[in-house]
């Protein structure tokens, strides 16, 4: 068969394991991509030629296993994020483009600073910790994590982007591997945020695949948030920041747990749903807040 036949076919059989059309038209071509080693031009180019035997085998595992909802990036053994390509296992969540809110509001607040230092909390794969060091090249980046194998992870993803030097990683419950080193400028996380129950109501990529310990292993889905709003604040420096990423209708409730705990300046930036995604509030100090560029910031009162 040749390319173009092969990936038809794919695309068929995505479709009936229950992907969307789109969705399957543009995973038969990276996997096909993937299998064959052409890039998405030489692969237009070449759609009439005929993979070697062994490229054809190896493209029909890996379609195998996207047809049984294994996720993508799992598959393919990377996925990017904020411009950067990352290298994903099944060791960690796979990065969500949610998450790019984050890292910009962080780093717009970050401008001015002449050498910030930040902690990623819960970095799985590493991409918060190594996009802010890459995009904030003054920082110094703390980066921890209860998994040793996310670890592992995001110390390649850095190695990977040339950043290893300036982050530090370490293996613990979120802040406990490095109180000695406050205070910090920034603390940022994207806990678990999904109450087990939910979870089996997820797709299947998410529900048979993912990470339970980094999807939400606690009853209350606010657990983190709780932990963070009592143990970050004494750790960051005058003005410093507590930024997260939120679940749908969790933004309020993660605002209120800052303003208890001390935390001024508290506000919102909305991601391209118009979904509140991140809460940020700031140490006490006579700095005023200052809204996220190219971003919807809604202040908490």
């Amino acid at each position: 068969m040749t390319l173009a036949q092969l990936q038809a076919e794919a695309v068929q059989r995505l479709i009936a394991a229950g992907i969307d059309a789109s969705e399957a038209r543009t995973e038969a071509r990276l996997l096909l991509s993937h299998a064959s080693g052409l890039s998405r031009e030489e692969l237009y180019l070449q759609m009439h030629t005929v993979l070697l035997p062994a490229e054809a085998q190896l493209f029909g595992l890996l379609l195998l296993r996207r047809e049984r909802r294994e996720p993508l990036a799992y598959i393919l053994g990377e996925r990017e994020f904020y411009g950067l390509t990352f290298q994903v296992t099944p060791a960690v969540l796979v990065p969500r483009p949610e998450t790019e809110f984050l890292v910009e509001a962080v780093m717009q607040r970050m401008q001015g600073h002449s050498s910030p230092r930040l902690v990623d909390v819960g970095t799985g794969s590493g991409i918060i910790a190594v996009a802010l060091a890459r995009h904030v090249p003054a920082a110094s980046v703390f980066a921890t994590d209860i998994s040793p194998e996310a670890i592992a992870v995001a110390l390649g993803n850095a190695q990977r982007h040339s950043v290893a030097e300036r982050i530090v990683f370490a293996t613990g419950d979120l802040l406990a591997p490095i109180t000695h080193d406050a205070p910090f400028d920034a603390i940022v996380s994207n806990p678990p945020y999904i109450a087990p129950q939910e979870i089996e109501t997820l797709k299947p990529e998410v529900r048979d695949f993912e990470p339970r310990i980094a999807l939400g292993t606690h009853g209350d889905p606010l657990h983190f948030y709780r932990r963070l709003a009592s143990e970050a604040p004494p750790l960051l420096s005058l003005g410093g920041l507590l930024a997260v990423e939120v679940g749908l209708g969790q933004a309020h409730d993660v605002a209120r747990l800052w303003k208890q705990h001390g935390l001024t300046d508290i506000g919102t930036v909305r991601d391209y749903a118009g979904i509140e995604r991140v809460v940020i509030g700031q140490a006490p100090s006579r700095c005023n807040f200052r809204p996220v560029v190219n971003a919807t910031v809604k202040p908490v009162h």
